[in-house]
């Protein structure tokens, strides 16, 4: 007969051994607070619950774990998880969801009643999130190893993060209300955190009661901090002044507030980075600082997303002896993403961490004030900050002093140009970083989509891709998130490029393009845009086994011979995967465009009957392709349509034809005037944005950037709408930075349904007719 105490016994056993670290408990807790949230946790859905361990740290009071055992390993665990009472993970759950109410829960379900047949599952559920999140795998684990785990978890990070974003706001609040301009906000902060690196200022400060000697012994310590690191006399210098200004502002003045200031964000920001190493603090901050001002977007900073600074890392496979260089430092995101992978690789060998700390980081940053920030990084950080260089990468000493150190790594994401005729241009960036690093090294740069495209011989694009390809290897161009920058409110569309430097592009050689435009996360008012369903881990390892593999996996990426006359981007290569398209996209464009009838009084009524009954199947693998441009014995003519101004519809006033923009909504069309241009039953696209495409019936007038699609066969409603899908089913190869111009349409074809080696009319008509809303159009 199954014995539960056998296995209470193995897992009491198991914890007695870190009796030094923890506090066990059995049924219940002496601890108010955790008694009280257990007194409606039964398993049997009214009274008290009674785990059968309760287990809490003596150094850590957010953290507990909770244990629920049973003898019989085939009560492990429900499919539903939901029968608290007669599983050991069910009613592990149980406890969780209660005690989370305000802990960070670790809930633990073992059973078996020998060590050798013991199951074990473990759940981490955080204080105040709906679900708990399986980790740690499936044996029971020092107390020490939960602890450590839980701090170090992505799900910790995120809730560490969001905590620190909010503090954030409150002390913006409070630097807006003692006058602190926002550029220095982070100045200030990074001036504090080393201070607190120093023990005598660390136990002192809040002992010294006058804020001007208060203010002036904060900014004396940092600099004989830097001033004891070497760092050097210009170096020195150059960041005493930046920080001196503290001791003129309102924290010397006011009493109390500045030291408050350091309480905070010791307890705060220090907490955060001591427990999340090598992570850009700084930079993350500057950002939310920054905000508040336009200062950043004018400088043409736009500070790199973390998860991307380490994606840097894995692709150019950064390893503890690699040298990396960011000629573009910015705060130092990829200096200390990459020593913190050269770190974990050195595990415990002293020397080869202060070599990698003193001689393996190398970054280059022109503006004085972001220097300061990269060179306190580096020094929160412990070290690095002796190879991070004040002045401009393009200056010819500092390239030789960049090159004597032969850097196997180069990172960037340069500024990125606010005009066209005095800003640098970014591919020079990239070249200036691939000149300095050694032969055979990888350089990864982040920069506007618009860089990849020119295939003009006028461009300088066009000039510095083909420099590019002269003297390096263009291994990979990965196309970015839209929304990739969001949280700097920047809307750069952007992609990776990745180049072997100083082994020129030879012919036939194939570059790989990847399309990674969903890195999983998800857009809040707070934190903004994050990986708040934990989908990016599992994406990193795709992008990269893809890349590594040099595999062409539909959707996601491809691999073409290119040269400078070509586009460098995915979507110019990749094939349309007609498989995913279903009855329910069609029904999808007939809804909205029945809708916009009826909206607009064009019909009297939307429903969702079909104009027949008949069937037909989709079978997308008969589908033959044909070119759009009747150029080339295509569809379609394509071209452009009269750009008609607001102001000159308005002197003719409202009437019956449509107005069409490139908006994306009511079939493109912002109004109707007694007025019209382009004469009607033809298909246009928005080629301002991401190719939009609907159906214009009848005549109308159209703003900037609408593209005609005239047919070169004999179209209706039908067709029309069946061939609107189709270009749907195409948008994902255009965003802001790759427009739907009437050139790439022209080199594209799309796939349809065809008999005797022609575009099946009949069968898209009597399709369309066959669907629900086909009665309404």
């Amino acid at each position: 007969m199954a014995n539960e105490r056998k296995t209470e016994q193995i897992v009491r056993f198991h914890f007695q051994k870190s009796s030094e670290v923890v506090q066990i408990e059995e049924q219940s807790s002496d601890i108010s607070k955790i008694d009280k949230l257990l007194k409606s946790a039964s398993k049997k859905g009214a009274g008290k619950g009674f785990p059968e361990f309760i287990i809490t740290f003596n150094n850590n009071n957010d953290f507990l774990i909770v244990i629920e055992c049973k003898a019989d390993i085939t009560k492990h665990e429900s499919e539903d998880k939901d029968k608290f009472a007669e599983y050991a993970v069910d009613g592990a759950l149980l406890y969780a969801s209660f005690l989370s109410k305000e802990y960070d829960v670790l809930a633990i379900a073992a059973s078996g009643e020998t060590q050798q047949e013991l199951k074990v599952s473990s759940f981490l559920h955080l204080k105040g999130e709906r679900k708990a999140v399986k980790m740690f795998g499936d044996k029971l684990l020092p107390a020490q190893d939960y602890l450590n785990g839980y701090l170090k978890s992505p799900e910790k990070f995120r809730q560490d993060y969001n905590t620190l974003l909010d503090f954030t706001k409150a002390l913006n609040d409070k630097f807006q209300e003692y006058k602190i301009p926002e550029r220095e906000r982070s100045l200030v902060l990074s001036c504090v955190l080393i201070a607190l690196e120093d023990e005598a200022f660390k136990i002192s400060y809040d002992k010294i009661e006058k804020p001007k000697q208060l203010a002036e012994d904060l900014v004396k310590t940092v600099s004989n901090k830097l001033e004891n690191a070497n760092i050097g006399n210009e170096k020195l210098s150059i960041l005493k002044k930046q920080f001196e200004f503290i001791e003129y502002t309102s924290l010397s003045v006011v009493k109390g507030i500045l030291k408050e200031l350091i309480d905070d964000i010791d307890a705060n920001i220090n907490r955060f980075i001591k427990t999340h190493e090598y992570f850009d603090v700084l930079g993350q901050l500057y950002i939310e600082f920054l905000k508040y001002a336009n200062s950043d977007k004018g400088l043409g900073i736009v500070l790199t997303p973390p998860h991307i600074t380490e994606l840097f890392a894995d692709l150019a496979q950064v390893n503890q002896n690699s040298v990396i260089y960011d000629n573009c430092a910015g705060t130092g995101g990829f200096l200390i993403s990459a020593m913190r992978k050269m770190i974990e690789q050195a595990e415990d060998d002293t020397t080869k961490l202060r070599e990698i700390k003193s001689k393996q980081i190398i970054g280059t940053e022109d503006q004085a004030h972001i220097f300061a920030l990269a060179v306190s990084n580096m020094f929160i950080h412990q070290d690095g900050k002796t190879n991070v260089i004040k002045g401009s990468c393009f200056d010819t000493g500092i390239i030789q002093q960049v090159k004597e150190q032969k850097p196997t790594v180069g990172f960037l994401n340069p500024p990125y140009q606010n005009d066209k005729k005095r800003d640098t241009n970014e591919l020079l960036f990239v070249l200036n970083n691939l000149e300095c690093l050694a032969d055979g090294g990888t350089c990864v740069a982040i920069v506007p989509m618009q860089k990849a495209l020119a295939t003009s011989a006028r461009s300088k694009d066009f000039f510095y891709k083909k420099e590019l390809l002269s003297k390096h290897t263009l291994e990979a161009v990965f196309s970015m998130p839209d929304e990739l920058f969001f949280n700097s409110d920047a809307s750069a569309v952007t992609c990776v490029m990745v180049f072997t430097a100083h082994k020129p592009h030879i012919k036939g050689k194939k570059t790989f393009f990847g399309y990674f435009k969903d890195d999983g996360f998800i857009k809040r008012k707070i934190p903004k845009r994050h990986d708040g369903l934990g989908k990016w881990e599992k994406i990193k390892e795709n992008w990269l086994l893809s890349y590594f593999n040099k595999e062409e996996i539909d959707g996601l990426s491809v691999i073409r011979e290119v040269s400078a006359t070509d586009e460098w981007c995915a979507e110019a290569y990749m094939e349309t995967d007609y498989s995913a398209l279903k009855q329910s996209d069609f029904e999808k464009v007939l809804l909205e465009y029945s809708s916009f009838l009826f909206a607009n009084c064009i019909s009297d009524i939307v429903e969702s009957r079909a104009f027949n009954h008949n069937h037909y199947n989709l079978d997308v693998s008969t589908w033959k392709s044909f070119k759009l441009n009747a150029e080339k014995r295509g569809l379609f003519e394509i071209t452009g349509s009269k750009t008609t101004s607001i102001l000159e519809l308005e002197e003719y006033g409202k009437g019956q034809f449509p107005y069409v923009t490139t908006q994306a909504t009511n079939n493109g069309t912002a109004d109707f005037y007694d007025y019209f241009t382009e004469i009607g039953n033809v298909l246009t696209v928005d080629s301002a944005v991401v190719g939009y495409c609907s159906y214009q019936p009848i005549n109308f007038s159209a703003s900037d950037h609408v593209e005609k699609l005239i047919p070169n066969f004999s179209m209706n409603k039908y067709t029309a709408l069946f061939l609107v899908t189709i270009f749907r089913l195409e948008q994902y190869r255009y965003n802001y930075g790759r427009k739907c111009s009437q050139s790439r349409m022209k080199e594209r074809s799309i796939k349809l349904p065809a008999r005797d080696g022609l575009p099946d009319w009949q069968y898209m008509e009597n399709y369309i007719k066959s669907l629900h809303y086909s009665k309404s159009i």
